[in-house]
């Protein structure tokens, strides 16, 4: 089946990774490996989506299973009414910031519990290659199930007032343009609004800087106080601030805690990915938060989040947790949150820059990427390098390696989607920062 089974979630080129027969078989063998006799089904509006769709369904009602189907949704949806309405299995089709031609399946299960290659997609990839198919004789129902009115009914329960924010929005030609204009209003600044899974004005990635430059343009010529934009399926929202600058996605957990541990005065556990600047530990700490250091990606973080019953956490790549919404993520709630936040600091005349700058201590490489074949032989040539130099005030290895210094730390990771490793530091200053990086390059490049 191709490279399709990720640590995640089944992505890739649909028609070259995965194919129609695969996604039937990955449908029939789903009710037996989540126990499930109802399935709830979203997808985005990918062009083979609906195909996609198809064989699923196919696959599921095979098997004796009922499909719930609720259309197009974004995939913070899926979570939601697998969670609020009692699922044991879901699936959401979408390859979320992935390019046009990309499609794939996100699947959860009981209380939108991830399911990822080490959790049930192992044995899904096992028994789709090795295990033969009986179609049931009763055979599955398809029910429909569009809800998407109690899910705006539940993010607009957050929603303060915000009417004094100039906002502009990049909906990407994705999934939140289901929903953007319920939530916000018709007062911001709207642009690729309209759902084109072909994605005609840019990739749904607001990572890759050339995707948020039409964004940065509406800022400037808006003048607005906050620029938005969200990935294709809608779970993770990034943002520029009133002088169109990007704004490192793990800042904004500092935000939140604005909302949580003071407004709302929830102290308790928050937690943020191995990646996240120590700025954003530090400025936690001094609200009350206790602060939890864990694994990158959703089939991670949702269930640490969970397991400590943390009040809320974040990931550099933009996904925002809340125990509010069954410890999964969500572009819209984490946006609708920041925004009161926004909202409630400009009344007392402090930007969004002002803000965030106030947060931001250190000197941040953002993620580099290296495409190199022994990743494990490579990060181990760093570690010992440094550590052997400098004394680690803190050492954590359980996603690549993180090890920090009195001056500086380091992250070396490999992706877990995608042939890359990953590097980001951090410095008290920027020619620390720069030595350190050189270093690296140097290293990696022998």
């Amino acid at each position: 089946m191709g490279n399709a089974f990720k640590a995640y979630d089944i992505r890739g080129v649909y028609g070259e990774d995965f194919t129609r027969e695969d996604v039937y078989k990955i449908g029939y063998f789903l009710p037996k490996l989540l126990h499930a006799t109802k399935i709830l089904v979203g997808r985005d509006v990918r062009i083979s989506s609906p195909e996609i769709y198809e064989a699923l369904v196919a696959g599921i009602t095979d098997a004796g299973a009922d499909v719930y189907d609720i259309g197009l949704a974004t995939t913070p949806m899926v979570y939601y009414f697998t969670a609020k309405h009692h699922f044991d299995a879901s699936v959401q089709i979408t390859a979320s910031h992935n390019p046009a031609k990309y499609n794939g399946l996100k699947i959860s299960t009981t209380d939108a519990l991830p399911v990822g290659y080490d959790t049930g997609l192992s044995k899904l990839e096992h028994w789709i290659e090795n295990e033969p198919i009986f179609p049931s004789p009763h055979k599955g129902k398809v029910i429909n199930y569009s809800m998407i009115d109690e899910y705006i009914a539940f993010i607009r329960t957050y929603r303060d007032d915000f009417s004094n924010l100039n906002i502009a929005v990049d909906c990407s030609n994705g999934m939140i343009s289901l929903l953007m204009k319920d939530i916000l209003g018709n007062k911001p600044a709207y642009i690729n609004d309209d759902l084109d899974g072909t994605f005609p004005n840019h990739d749904p990635n607001p990572l890759e800087e050339k995707n948020i430059v039409q964004l940065q343009q509406l800022v400037r010529k808006q003048q607005s106080d906050i620029g938005i934009i969200f990935d294709g399926d809608a779970d993770r929202v990034m943002f520029v601030d009133e002088h169109a600058e990007f704004i490192a996605p793990d800042v904004m957990i500092a935000v939140l805690g604005h909302y949580f541990l003071e407004e709302r005065q929830q102290k308790g556990n928050v937690l943020f990915d191995i990646r996240t600047s120590k700025s954003v530990e530090e400025y936690l700490k001094k609200m009350g938060a206790t602060t939890n250091i864990w694994k990158v990606g959703r089939a991670y973080a949702a269930l640490k989040l969970r397991e400590i019953d943390g009040i809320f956490g974040g990931e550099l790549a933009g996904h925002y947790y809340f125990r509010d919404f069954f410890y999964s993520d969500s572009g819209i709630l984490a946006c609708v949150l920041l925004l009161n936040i926004f909202a409630k600091f400009k009344r007392k005349g402090i930007t969004v820059s002002q803000l965030t700058k106030q947060i931001v201590r250190y000197a941040n490489s953002g993620e580099l990427n290296f495409k190199i074949e022994d990743k494990q032989t490579a990060m181990d040539t760093i570690k010992d390098y440094f550590c052997s130099i400098e004394t680690p005030l803190a050492f954590y290895d359980f996603d690549g390696y993180r090890i920090e210094f009195k001056s500086w730390w380091f992250n070396i990771r490999p992706s877990n989607t995608e042939p890359y490793l990953r590097f980001i530091a951090e410095a008290e200053t920027q020619t620390i920062l720069n030595e350190k990086i050189n270093t690296v390059k140097s290293m990696i490049r022998c």
